[in-house]
């Protein structure tokens, strides 16, 4: 029985290759919203008054932070389309992980 057990979670079966896939897709898409996420801050935040984003690398921190934890150490933004894509970006850090939570399980629902 042990044998059985230890073959199996050494094993690469296709849920594991699902699992990966999955997971790619989901970094991928994540790093799309990044990168279309960063432009729109950083056009729309630089020339506010009083802002945080100055530079293109100002916008890709406030981005990545805001999906990676949904906070920043950066003030919110200050322009409507700015507050909106930190909006949409909190929702899809949100779904990002429920949608990894949601991978995991179907990989060890398989398992069985």
């Amino acid at each position: 029985m042990i044998r059985e057990e230890l073959r199996r979670v050494g094993g690469w079966e296709e849920r594991h290759r699902r699992l990966v896939g999955r997971l790619l897709l989901i970094l991928t898409a994540t790093v799309i919203v990044d990168v279309i996420a960063t432009f729109a801050v950083y056009f729309t935040e630089r020339h506010a008054k009083e802002t945080d984003v100055k530079t293109f690398g100002d916008a890709l921190f406030f981005t990545t932070a805001q999906i990676l934890t949904v906070s920043s150490s950066m003030r919110n933004p200050l322009t409507p389309l700015g507050r909106v894509t930190d909006v949409l970006l909190e929702i899809w850090g949100v779904l990002v992980v429920g949608g990894c939570a949601g991978a995991f399980a179907a990989f060890l629902q398989d398992a069985r």
